[in-house]
């Protein structure tokens, strides 16, 4: 069998597969066609990644690519090069109102796979910017439990999900009404809630108890006030019977949602992130969160073993996506992997409230394969 691109001699890391050795990527039909030893010889094309790790596809779950059509939207295609991530979801950016200019202008387009967690609020984040923020939960009279419901079953190829902001910010006077409406547009579509939490009201622990098993809370490591510990550095009961019952809790670091602070005390109690996400928008993608693997880093620099970072934006996040060909480089599976490197020196990296901690260790990209082709990070 001739391959069409063999990636050789990199340090393959699969956690779908608990696979952590030094071996041949095969890539056939846009499809992984084998891992093992000396697949170069069969291959029409071939990369040598020595050194590097390859990883299957990172998912950042948490982003905002509706470039263009939102004022926070950034480049899908320009993030994607930026930071080895082959699958950005977009967490509601559109909502059904404005959803099929998503879809035409930037989703279809794209080389790199968008899916979509769809606003429940018609018009999707309308209003974020450095000088105007208007939280879309604020007015009841934007719920469109109706034309979500519609959007979203016309569309399941790529909206994977429902979206509804809540907290002082987004939801405001409406407080966590916002949020039942999502969950019923989930129950009658059959589809998952991804809620954002910011400051109270309502609280971390009122928002957590509503969610169902398979929905995600993001922003779940966020600092002071609403963070998931309470002051004495104890994990809320709240917190440990929602993940019990089997809710996703995902970082969505953006501008304003995750902490030091927070995410030691977690990891010290054994409460890993199910799912580590950027939250890149135009307001974090030059600090804090710049980038997944920059966000990334942070949790190896927390004592976050590599082979649960990687699950964090591959297996497991493609599980919250119930995408299962995703996250994987199991044989038949789509032909998308990361090349990533690992570096040693000190790297200052901050969090959402200024506090900067300097790592001796940090995640870098350095090339992806999307649909069996590969792609160099920065532009050819």
């Amino acid at each position: 069998m001739t391959y069409d691109l063999v990636l050789t001699n990199g340090r393959v890391i699969d956690p779908s597969q608990g696979l952590d050795a030094v071996v041949d990527v095969a890539f056939r039909n846009r499809q992984v066609a084998a891992i093992g030893e000396n697949l170069a010889s069969s291959a029409a094309a071939v990369q040598d990644v020595s050194g590097k790790l390859v990883t299957p596809g990172l998912i950042d779950l948490h982003t905002h690519v509706y470039w263009g059509g939102t004022s926070l939207g950034v480049d899908p295609e320009a993030y994607a090069r930026q930071t080895a991530v082959t699958t950005c979801v977009d967490t509601g950016s559109a909502g059904p109102g404005n959803f099929p200019g998503f879809r035409k202008h930037v989703i279809e387009p794209s080389a790199i796979r968008i899916l979509v967690y769809l606003h429940v609020s018609f018009a999707g984040i309308y209003a974020f910017s450095p000088r105007i923020s208007v939280g879309e939960g604020h007015d009841q009279r934007l719920l469109a439990a109706r034309d979500a419901a519609e959007v979203a079953d016309a569309n399941r190829d790529v909206i994977i999900g429902i979206k509804v902001r809540i907290g002082r910010n987004a939801s405001g006077p409406s407080g966590i009404a916002p949020l039942d409406v999502a969950l019923d547009v989930g129950d009658q579509t059959g589809l998952p809630v991804m809620v954002h939490i910011d400051e109270p009201p309502p609280t971390y622990g009122e928002v957590v108890d509503r969610l169902r098993p398979g929905d995600v809370l993001t922003h779940a490591f966020r600092p002071f006030p609403n963070a998931p510990v309470s002051g004495d550095g104890k994990i809320r009961p709240e917190v440990i019977a929602a993940r019990e019952r089997g809710v996703i809790f995902d970082i969505g670091h953006g501008m304003g949602s995750f902490g030091w602070k927070s995410g030691r005390a977690m990891l010290a109690q054994g409460f890993q992130p199910d799912v580590i996400s950027s939250d890149v928008h135009a307001m974090s993608i030059h600090g804090p969160a710049f980038d997944q693997v920059t966000t990334l880093s942070k949790f190896l620099a927390l004592g976050m073993p590599l082979a649960d970072i990687v699950a964090s934006s591959t297996v497991k996040a493609a599980k919250a996506l119930r995408r299962p060909e995703l996250g994987t480089l199991k044989v038949g599976a789509v032909g998308d992997a990361s090349v990533l490197s690992i570096r040693e020196g000190a790297f200052p990296l901050v969090d959402a409230i200024g506090e900067t901690v300097t790592a001796s260790e940090r995640i870098f990209a350095e090339g992806m394969v999307v649909g069996g082709n590969w792609w160099h990070p920065r532009a050819d």
